[in-house]
């Protein structure tokens, strides 16, 4: 019995250490996922105060009044902040004329002396009259497109997916004057600095090449692909990458001022940056694939803050103060809606649902900010000071619109609609008040080729 009882107690001690040890070991392991969790889920969001306090504020440019100006690179200006300050241009809007094309048209038209030039989804080049919507000129040049082109001295300068190369287009004609094999795919729209193009490649490198034979000036490798366009402010250049960085290139030599990450969203992944960057205030503001905003410091790369939305913020921002709203950054997301940030701190000044994910890049013109949706394919205008939409039409999808200072031009999925300021014929955009019996007005758009 005794033999029997030294067996049971020894047994149930042993049973007891054992389960102690497992304990201890679940604790381990316990404790070491409560860590890895911590040390590897998404990162919080950044507010840095010595940062912020670096802000340049600006005093709001002056409307110009509603007379032709130029919109020749994607994203309006070299720094892409897609915001033309100019009296008039607001809803409603009659229709003018509209161009329709089978293929998907991705990327905006730009508009330079009374002509608008963009290239389809299937590589076709276009050249429209902006008056009459009349077609002046169609050229192929690739199999596959997703950029817009870019003006400088009579000539176009676009880059292509398939094959990837940049061409060099007399803009009169359509006329091929060069063309340049690259390294890879690009659909980074191309600005144009003193004769030289700069644009990025999905071979990660970031590209300068004369305007007058192609010549590679130099070419610098970053941090990944290279899908978003360079945004050039102060003698650099600013373009995200698809390996998670920010970087500053010297638009000279093409030597790397500085490189800062994002983010990411947490478990080792990395931000992507599909989102081409808008300069002003002394920042880079742009969305990343984490979800989030950033907003960089030009001179260092410091980030000063981040803001995440709910969805994929592949958008570009489009960067403004008026009269009457202070600096904002503007900009969609997956999540459906558009945000007016505070450009300074990135709190939320206002937010409203698109109606449907936002893909594309926004613009403004006056004081409202338009904004394309890929669901339903709509596009919307916001004022810029309280968020009050104040357009909608049921055309859209990735870019909402551009202007020439006196009427705008809408993307659809397929199709270019020239809108001018109401002047009497059936005005579209806008909801207007139920007329009286026998008062309805009849009519559509006017001129040019519908579709």
């Amino acid at each position: 019995m005794r033999v029997k009882r030294f067996f049971e107690h020894h047994l149930q001690h042993r049973s007891n250490q054992m389960l102690a040890v497992a304990l201890l070991v679940l604790a381990i392991l316990v404790s070491g996922a409560i860590f890895a969790y911590e040390s590897l889920k998404r990162p919080g969001d950044v507010h840095n105060e010595q940062a912020i306090e670096q802000f340049k504020p600006q005093k709001p440019p002056p409307p110009k009044e509603p007379k032709t100006v130029n919109w020749p690179f994607y994203g309006l200006n070299p720094a892409r902040t897609r915001y033309l300050p100019v009296k008039g241009i607001k809803p409603p809007f009659d229709k003018l004329w509209r161009f329709t094309d089978r293929p998907l048209l991705e990327f905006p038209p730009i508009y330079v002396g009374g002509k608008l030039y963009f290239v389809n989804n299937s590589g076709y080049a276009h050249a429209l009259d902006a008056d009459t919507g009349k077609e002046l000129w169609k050229r192929r040049i690739g199999r596959l497109n997703a950029s817009s082109p870019a003006y400088y001295n009579h000539r176009l300068y676009i880059v292509n997916l398939v094959p990837g190369h940049i061409v060099k287009l007399d803009a009169k004609t359509g006329r091929v004057i060069w063309k340049r094999n690259l390294p890879g795919r690009a659909e980074s729209s191309p600005v144009i600095i003193d004769r030289t193009i700069y644009f990025g490649c999905e071979n990660g490198e970031l590209f300068a090449m004369s305007t007058g034979k192609g010549q590679v000036r130099w070419s610098t490798p970053l941090g990944g692909a290279i899908k978003s366009a360079p945004a050039y402010y102060g003698g650099k250049l600013f373009v995200g990458d698809y390996g998670g960085y920010m970087n500053a290139v010297d638009a000279k030599s093409g030597k790397l001022v500085w490189q800062s990450g994002s983010l990411g969203p947490g478990f080792g992944g990395s931000g992507a940056f599909y989102s081409t960057p808008a300069v002003a205030y002394g920042r880079v503001y742009a969305g990343n694939n984490d979800s989030r905003v950033y907003s960089y410091d030009t001179a260092n790369g410091e980030l000063a803050w981040s803001y995440s939305t709910g969805g994929y913020a592949y958008s570009g921002p489009t960067v403004a103060n008026t009269k009457h709203s202070p600096p904002t950054v503007f900009i969609g997301s997956f999540d459906g809606n558009v945000y007016a940030l505070d450009a300074k701190d990135g709190s939320v000044r206002w937010s409203r649902s698109a109606g449907g994910q936002v893909v594309g890049s926004l613009s403004a013109v006056g004081d409202i900010v338009y904004v394309a949706e890929f669901t339903n394919k709509t596009t919307s205008g916001f004022m810029m000071r309280s968020g009050k939409r104040v357009f909608r039409y049921p055309k859209g999808t990735y870019t909402p619109v551009i202007s020439d200072g006196r009427r705008i031009y809408l993307t659809g999925y397929s199709s270019i609609t020239a809108l001018q300021p109401h002047r009497g014929v059936a005005a579209v955009g806008e909801a207007r008040p139920a007329r009286k019996p026998g008062k309805a007005r009849s009519g559509g758009g006017r001129g040019g080729r519908q579709g």
